[in-house]
Order: structure tokens, then sequence, then C-alpha cells
């Protein structure tokens, strides 16, 4: 009788001590991975992203926004997603060793930053591959074979890619090195009478407020275009651009997150998967350019990179 009293106890025992056990994993199992969000400090802007965001890792993530004032140096070694190039300097400075995830920056300004390829920082790229904008240009001017690229000696090396692939779509292309402030316009005039069209970087050398009007004014002189460098240009003149939407840009940094969750690490900075296009009508209607509809040219672009070899502007 002792003996089964005994047997009972050790198994009420057991049972109960593995009860909280049992329940702490169900709760880590069902509870929301926490997530810190270091905001641009534009409020509208921080929201909708988030809320983008959120929509797409489900209940399983939990963002938590800290506030400007927040000592960055005591957070937690969780991710960080970072909305904007202020937000990714401030964090890398005062806590590089927790995983980062930066958001709305470009690859010129991620190179600034070491950091191993480890999966411990990564991006979501806000600047527009350098191809697809060549290929919006191609878009506009169906029957375009040249493209010219104005830049300054230090970014070599951002167009070796770029003069590669562009064959494969029936264009050549041309960097032409712009070595002082006042061989700008000598430069340019040179570009614009090789190419068909002017091809806009993010080189911080060129494209600035500063030179954008001279820029403008030369090419448009010549009848040509400027494509790009980006959807804040189009409103000072260039023809044209395609850019990420927000939409897309949350799509890949939820999927970054669930990679991250799953694997420990983030895959390597990557460019969103679906951008559109805008477009100045005004100075297509200037230049006597006729302007498909911006879903008209971001389709063509689309079907372009998927089957290079792809006849799109038959007459």
């Amino acid at each position: 009788m002792n003996v089964k009293f005994l047997l009972n106890l050790v198994a009420i025992c057991i049972l109960w001590s593995g009860w909280p056990l049992s329940a702490h994993s169900q709760t880590e199992y069902n509870g929301a991975h926490p997530v810190t969000v270091i905001g641009s400090g534009k409020q509208a802007l921080d929201a909708y992203f988030i809320g983008l965001i959120e929509d797409r890792v489900g209940p399983n993530v939990e963002l938590n926004l800290v506030p400007p004032s927040a000592d960055l140096g005591t957070l937690p070694n969780q991710p960080v997603i970072t909305i904007g190039p202020k937000a990714f300097d401030r964090l890398y400075r005062a806590k590089r060793d927790v995983p980062i995830l930066g958001t709305l920056i470009e690859q010129q300004f991620l190179d600034k930053y070491p950091h191993e390829t480890s999966g411990k920082i990564s991006a979501i790229l806000y600047d527009v591959p350098l191809l697809r904008q060549a290929l919006t240009g191609k878009a506009i001017l169906p029957h375009a074979t040249k493209v010219a690229v104005l830049a300054s000696p230090h970014n070599r090396s951002l167009y070796a890619s770029l003069l590669e692939r562009l064959p494969d779509y029936g264009l050549q292309g041309q960097v032409f090195f712009v070595t002082k402030q006042d061989q700008l316009i000598p430069t340019l005039i040179r570009a614009l009478n090789y190419g068909d069209f002017l091809l806009g970087t993010p080189d911080p050398d060129i494209y600035h407020p500063r030179n954008i009007k001279h820029i403008l004014l030369t090419a448009y002189r010549r009848n040509k275009i400027l494509v790009g460098p980006s959807q804040a240009y189009v409103k000072a003149g260039s023809i044209a651009s395609s850019y990420p939407t927000y939409s897309s840009m949350a799509d890949k940094t939820a999927e970054f997150l669930i990679y991250y969750l799953k694997n420990g690490e983030f895959p390597p900075a990557s460019y969103p998967e679906t951008y559109n296009v805008e477009v100045n009508k005004q100075v297509a209607h200037s230049l006597n350019i006729p302007l498909g509809q911006p879903e008209e040219i971001s389709n063509i672009i689309n079907k372009l990179l998927l089957n290079p070899s792809q006849e799109l502007f038959d007459d």
C-alpha cells in the first residue's frame, strides 16, 4: 500500500514539475517575436510603413517603435529595423552588434558602413537598379541604342555591370567622367552627342541641386532626355524614373524578417521586386515625345527583364 502511494505521489510530482515547462514552451512558441523599429522621425511615414510591414508579417512578429530620445546602446540583442539613413547611422554608431535591417537607404550609403557578410547587417535598398532605369529610357524611346552616363571618376566601378548587361537589351553604354566641376558642361555635351538619352545615376557629385538645372537645360536644348536618377528628379524636369513603392519595400522587409526568424540571419541586401514609373508629361510634350501611361511603361520594362530577346517595339 505504501509502495503504491509512493508511486502515485511520484507520478503526480512528475506531472506537476512538467507542467510549467510545457506551459512556458507553449507560450514561447505562440508569443510574438519582438522587433525594434527606429523611425525616420517623420511620424506619418513611420506609422504608414510600419503598418504595411505588420500587415505582411502577421501576429508572430511584434514591431516596437522606440522614441527618438531612446538610448540605442541599451537595446536588447534582437532584430532592429531602421527607417531611412539617419536611423541606420544612429544605430550603427551606438550598437552595431545587433542584427540590423536597414530600409529606405541606397546601396552607396550602405557601402560606407563596414560590415561582414554574415547576415548580421542587411538592407532593403531604396535606389533603383541602373539596368531598370536604362530600360525605362528604352521603353520611352523604343529605337534608342546608345545610353550615355555622366559620372565622377571615383564611382567608376559602379557601372561595369551595367555596361556588360546593356547589349542583352539591344543597347550600348558609355560612361563620361567629370574630372572637375568646370568640366561638367563640356563633358555633358560629349555625352549627349553620343547617347540617345542620358541615364541619371545616384552619383551625388553629379546629380545635386547645384547641377541639375544646368544638366536639364543643356540636354533639352539638344532634344535629349534625362531618365532618372530618382522620382524626385522627375518633378525637377527628368522625363521619367522608375521607383520602388512602399508596398514593395514592405513586402521585401517582411520576407527578410521571416527569413531571419527561421535562419538566425538576414539575406544579403536586396532590391524590392516591383517598381512603378513616374513621368513628366510636360517635358515629353515640349520635346514631342509620345509618352505611354506609367503602367504601360512599367509593364514593358518587366517584360524586357524577363525576356531580353523579346521584340516589344515593332512598329
